[in-house]
């Protein structure tokens, strides 16, 4: 029986490797299928820029097709996540500008949160230090979220006069911490630390500050090694079945998990059980 071979002009025009991306506002490591984002302006803990917006929303919406990337892990380097927005190269010239651009740079950070949520890998924020604003955005965005007693995560719109519905942040976070709690947060603009923020469920779990990228590498690791297809299928089910009624999250379950049962990882699986052996997932 022949290898069922998929047409190479289908292939072309829906994978695009990745791991040879060259990143120009952030590092970009790809290694075993997990990639690294290291956000890195360590001087002023990491904040982004107009650019380095664009930039992540490209990437994470060409993450779609990309075929050698199971699992992301987004980290900031020098002992912090990022710090939001730049005051200077962001917030300084917003202030200046009308409501049409204004608009426009509006909807391009929540585009980046949308591609977040869009893309079918996992993503695992490794959270240490200062994590504000825009930072605290993209840890909430993330599918599962490692941070170090010291962190601190604020969404602190409130702080600078704006207000605390940004780039979703009135939708996710009620649904990860609670209303009352995420109410709290977005009203006041305080800092969440570590411990408290583990205890609320924001964070999956505690590390050390020396040791929290490995973990979430490791995590990230484990992901990519298990049945890809299926992750990126939970991972959508995730966000679609908030729009849904009991009834048709479980139809759309029922349909999704039909999907996965005709995969080679489902096979490989069951075959590999039965011979008492450990599934080698290839994500097919």
């Amino acid at each position: 029986m022949s290898e069922y071979q998929i047409d190479p002009a289908l292939v072309a025009g829906n994978h695009k490797p990745l791991a040879g991306y060259q990143a120009t506002h952030f590092q970009w490591q790809v290694a075993d299928g997990v990639a690294t984002i290291t956000l890195n302006r360590p001087e002023r803990k990491n904040p982004l820029t107009f650019e380095s917006y664009a930039e992540l929303r490209d990437l994470f919406h060409n993450l779609k097709w990309a075929t050698d990337v199971k699992a992301v892990v987004l980290v900031g380097s020098g002992g912090n996540f990022c710090s939001g927005g730049d005051v200077h190269e962001i917030i300084g010239p917003l202030v200046a500008l009308k409501a049409p651009e204004l608009l426009m740079f509006t909807r391009m950070t929540g585009e980046l949160v949308k591609m977040m949520r869009a893309c079918p890998q996992p993503i695992i924020a490794a959270v240490d230090g200062v994590c504000a604003g825009a930072g605290a955005i993209m840890a909430m965005a993330s599918d599962m979220r490692l941070a170090t007693a010291r962190s601190k995560t604020a969404f602190l719109f409130n702080r600078v006069g704006l207000a605390g519905c940004d780039m979703g942040a009135c939708a996710f976070l009620p649904r990860i911490i609670g209303q009352g709690r995420a109410s709290e947060l977005l009203y006041t603009g305080r800092s969440l630390g570590g411990e408290e923020g583990e205890r609320w469920g924001f964070f999956n779990r505690l590390c050390e500050p020396e040791a929290v990228l490995a973990e979430a590498q490791k995590l990230a690791a484990d992901l990519a090694a298990g049945p890809s297809f299926a992750n990126g299928i939970t991972k959508t089910m995730l966000h679609q079945e908030w729009a849904m009624t009991i009834e048709q999250a479980i139809e759309a379950e029922a349909q999704a998990q039909a999907i996965c049962m005709l995969t080679e990882d489902f096979s490989r699986a069951y075959h590999a059980f039965v011979a008492k052996q450990k599934p080698q997932f290839e994500g097919n």
